[in-house]
């Protein structure tokens, strides 16, 4: 490893710009690679960042250096891998194409089997799994927003112990774990929020402070919980909440849900999840990889999933433009009803 590494963001959208901005500006060497949009913005505006906690910098056009050429993999010795779940086997081809064997990958990406999927597809590379646990918004041009809180996290060795050592303790800091399965289950136990977002239509605010979303969502991790202790997995909190009491303060009344896990979580309220603005811009989204982990583990212990499974759903006829939108209490009627997870707490 360099003294100093050329780290490449490999899909620099909302959390590509906002890690790769952040290490930029903490002295590390960072090259960014994305879409001609976001290229001619930050050409244009230069590249902006701030965070819930008051942090705010400006970085002017010419101190980013952003390509839309995959042929700047070659000069990478860390790629930062950040594009969506459905574009993780499109990218390994372009990094095996371009990249110099060797060189380390790290997915920070959504759901749980996509470092798996790297390590398949590129045997010759470093191939480390991360797991983001914050919400990333654009609020202008050229201007990122980290939404929630929470740290990175990767998986040890020698080159994330070296890079995490160079970002120190900065916006962007980078935790590191030796087992990086209960880390990324306990983030997608939050993920799991990202479909119900997107089906409410709503800021995620908005969205939380509706009971019946939220009980929708309490019934989705409690499924998730019961599966991964048959499957021997304890998952990891990624929040001040350890798992197994989520989704009983997730599922609390009005009252107790704001006065207490709003005020330790901080959500921005223009935030959206990113399975929302999929939806929004008529692509394809990552639930198979979110929700559609959960109904894989179900199948694999020879269970189901139901609860998910209907969220999946509703989320694939969503992507058909069917029944975009769903009410707090249309959702909990459809999804819940016959499946109620837990008595007592009329989840």
């Amino acid at each position: 490893m360099k003294d100093d590494p050329r780290i490449v963001v490999f899909g620099s959208g909302a959390v590509g710009c906002f890690i790769g901005g952040a290490w930029l500006a903490a002295g590390r060497k960072v090259a960014f690679l994305g879409r001609e949009r976001v290229r001619q913005e930050i050409a244009d505006h230069g590249l902006g960042l701030s965070d819930q906690d008051g942090w705010r910098i400006h970085l002017a056009p010419e101190l980013v250096d952003f390509t839309t050429k995959a042929a700047a993999l070659k000069k990478a010795d860390i790629i930062l891998l950040t594009v969506k779940s459905t574009g993780t086997e499109a990218t390994a081809k372009e990094i095996a194409r371009h990249a110099r064997p060797g060189t380390t990958v790290i997915s920070f990406q959504n759901g749980i089997s996509n470092a798996e999927t790297l390590k398949r597809l590129l045997p010759r590379f470093d191939v480390v799994q991360g797991m983001v646990p914050y919400n990333v918004v654009r609020t202008g041009a050229g201007r990122w927003h980290r939404a929630t809180w929470g740290d990175l996290t990767a998986a040890e060795s020698e080159a994330t112990r070296a890079l995490a050592a160079r970002i120190g303790d900065r916006p962007g800091k980078l935790l590191l774990a030796r087992d990086m399965l209960p880390v990324a289950w306990g983030k997608l136990l939050l993920n799991l929020n990202n479909a119900i977002n997107a089906l409410s239509g709503l800021t995620i605010l908005e969205e939380l402070n509706q009971r019946d979303y939220r009980r929708v969502l309490a019934a989705a991790m409690i499924e998730t919980l019961e599966l991964l202790q048959l499957a021997g997995i304890e998952p990891v909190a990624t929040g001040p909440i350890p798992p197994r009491l989520l989704p009983h303060a997730i599922g609390a009344p009005d009252f107790v849900f704001r006065n207490f896990l709003l005020r330790v979580q901080k959500i921005d309220p223009k935030a959206r999840s990113s399975m929302s603005e999929d939806l929004a811009a008529g692509r394809e989204t990552e639930v198979d990889y979110l929700n559609g982990e959960v109904v894989k583990l179900a199948r694999s212990l020879g269970r189901e999933a139901p609860v998910n499974s209907h969220i999946v759903d509703l989320v694939k006829q969503a992507e058909m433009g069917i029944n975009r939108t769903w009410s707090a209490a249309e959702l909990r009627a459809h999804i819940l009803e016959g499946h109620q997870v837990v008595r007592g707490f009329g989840y």
